[in-house]
């Protein structure tokens, strides 16, 4: 019986060329750990910059003397329909992860009254009104709820009874006069009229101009509508001629009068879909997440 050489029963040597490539991963290895450790204790990208009004806006909170969470709706029959604001009161189906996070930011802020209770002229909004009832008689919706914050949109009337320069200078007021308050403004552009398109965005554009110059959140409404549905937003249009239903059943963002959102029964939920056929689940999704942010930025960060 054959005796098993010792060396039999070992591993061959490793040539040369192995051993470098050995220490070539070895080293690579610790190098990559060692990058590892470092990213670690690198800080995080730089976040987002801050919009340009936020400071603003918490110097007008530093003299809020209201209840947090009351929330003003100052407008004209766009805003004193139930369609607008009041379903954020129950769970919304379709928001995207933005939306949904600023509905459970505004769920768990807002006054439960500001839903759908503060709704008629002695709170400042009601059908048919212009910027000139607002500037008549804002110091008595002030006075009555202290608001925190304030939506404001008028114009849909506004553009048949006034010219830019009185449309201006009674918006300017309004709002200075809510920023004196220590209300927080939101302010909002005009939806596209039919038949006064140019004139609608000549007053879509002086909201633009006054957001800017007193540095408010905007909620800009009118590009909002023209960037989903830039040709045939009109509900009044002949294609929608025939569309069963009432004037707000039409599936495009203005309703069949030319001057409403619509709201359409078959577009009920906030999915990208409904933001694109139902004018007033546009306009809520809008203020929704705006109001989120000025909740998040200004509000509680002053806590």
């Amino acid at each position: 019986m054959r005796r098993r050489l010792p060396f039999l029963n070992q591993p061959p040597p490793a040539s040369p060329l192995f051993r470098m490539l050995e220490l070539t991963g070895r080293h690579l290895a610790l190098g990559l750990g060692l990058v590892a450790l470092l990213m670690c204790g690198l800080p995080a990208a730089a976040a987002e910059p801050a919009p340009d009004w936020v400071e603003p806006m918490k110097q007008v909170h530093a003299r809020f003397t209201g209840t947090r969470g009351t929330l003003a709706l100052f407008g004209d029959s766009i805003t004193v329909s139930l369609a607008f604001w009041a379903p954020f009161q129950w769970e919304c189906k379709g928001l995207d992860p933005a939306g949904t996070r600023a509905w459970q930011t505004v769920r768990s802020y807002v006054r439960p009254e500001c839903w759908q209770q503060w709704r008629g002229p002695a709170y400042g909004n009601q059908s048919g009104m212009t910027v000139r009832w607002a500037y008549a008689n804002l110091d008595g919706w002030l006075e009555k709820l202290n608001p925190e914050a304030a939506v404001i949109l008028f114009g849909s009337n506004d553009v048949g009874q006034l010219e830019a320069p009185e449309y201006e200078d009674k918006l300017r007021t309004v709002v200075r006069r809510c920023l004196t308050n220590g209300t927080v403004v939101l302010l909002t552009t005009m939806p596209p009229r039919s038949g006064r398109l140019e004139k609608s965005r000549q007053f879509a554009e002086i909201a633009r101009k006054l957001a800017r110059e007193e540095r408010l959140p905007l909620v800009d409404y009118f590009t909002a509508i023209l960037e989903r549905r830039r040709t045939d937003w009109d509900g009044s249009l002949p294609q929608f001629k025939d569309t069963p239903g009432d004037e707000y059943q039409v599936p495009t963002l203005i309703a069949r009068d030319g001057v409403h959102p619509s709201n359409p029964r078959q577009f009920a939920d906030f999915s990208e879909s409904s933001l694109c056929h139902n004018g007033y689940a546009l306009r809520n999704y809008l203020t929704l997440t705006a109001y989120a942010a000025v909740i998040e930025r200004v509000f509680q960060a002053a806590r």
